[in-house]
């Protein structure tokens, strides 16, 4: 999920923006900068985008020519929400998050019309624990999942994990510690949603890549739940291109079999992020 083409940077704002059949222009209704490479905005939602928790869209701004210039995001509001919020990372020289980490309240984005996506409920087989495994902005699509109803109607445990370099990158830390109690959620949420934090390059409570604490089966001890087991535990996987090789191969190597919504299966993750 890195934007890595160099370009340079550009001016945030952008008005006026034209519709086309491929893109809804929202405004940006909140922006929130979490450190210097990570940050969150949400925007208006025309009612004609339905998609289902889980799923990305292109997102982007219109070039000098016209153009639309845009990268797959995926949507971290769940699917019942009246916004549409995104994750991202800053890249200086990046030719979309250069432009877009300037963006503020009241500037207008274009939002693909076509949501898709292989991390989708449809995509799993009925099983008793669900595990979302995210790596950075990787979490976007957890943040989707954990608010969505039928979660916690299909499985009996949720467990989001969330592994980064540094303590301060641990955002949204929060959202999962007060869902148990919010007002709508929280009935269904309360006993069900484990939260998992992971840092890699600082001390923390639980230190170490997520593949090495399975590995190890420090996240169940700490979980206080049983080893993965293809018969009863699905697995959502999003992150970087390296731990998705890691962790595919951990549970190929476990006997999971990779589900799609044609074809529901033990585990699904998600390719359509790549370096651009």
């Amino acid at each position: 999920m890195n934007d890595v083409t160099l370009a340079q940077p550009a001016p945030s704002a952008q008005a006026g923006l034209k519709a086309s059949g491929a893109f809804f222009v929202e405004t940006v209704t909140w922006v929130h900068h979490w450190t210097s490479s990570l940050f969150s905005f949400r925007t208006t939602r025309d009612p004609a985008l339905r998609f289902s928790s889980g799923q990305f869209v292109m997102v982007g701004l219109q070039k000098e020519d016209g153009k639309p210039l845009v990268r797959a995001y995926s949507i971290a509001s769940p699917a019942w929400h009246e916004e549409l919020e995104f994750y991202s990372i800053k890249v200086a020289d990046g030719p979309l998050t250069s432009r877009l980490q300037n963006i503020k309240v009241g500037d207008q984005v274009l939002i693909g019309r076509k949501p898709t996506g292989t991390l989708v409920l449809d995509g799993l087989k009925p099983g008793k624990r669900l595990y979302m495994l995210g790596t950075g902005t990787g979490l976007a699509p957890w943040l989707s999942l954990a608010r969505d109803p039928d979660v916690y109607e299909r499985f009996e445990t949720v467990v989001v994990t969330h592994t980064v370099r540094e303590v301060q990158d641990l955002n949204y830390a929060e959202l999962f510690d007060e869902l148990p109690k919010d007002e709508i959620l929280g009935e269904l949420i309360d006993g069900k949603l484990k939260y998992y934090p992971t840092v890699t390059r600082e001390e923390f409570r639980t230190k170490g890549r997520i593949t090495d604490l399975i590995a190890s089966r420090q996240l169940f001890t700490d979980l206080g739940l049983p080893s993965f087991n293809p018969e009863e535990d699905r697995i959502m996987l999003c992150g970087g291109p390296s731990v998705l090789v890691d962790l595919k191969q951990q549970l190929l190597d476990l006997g999971y079999v990779e589900g799609s919504i044609a074809q529901p299966g033990d585990f699904v993750l998600e390719k359509a992020f790549v370096e651009t």
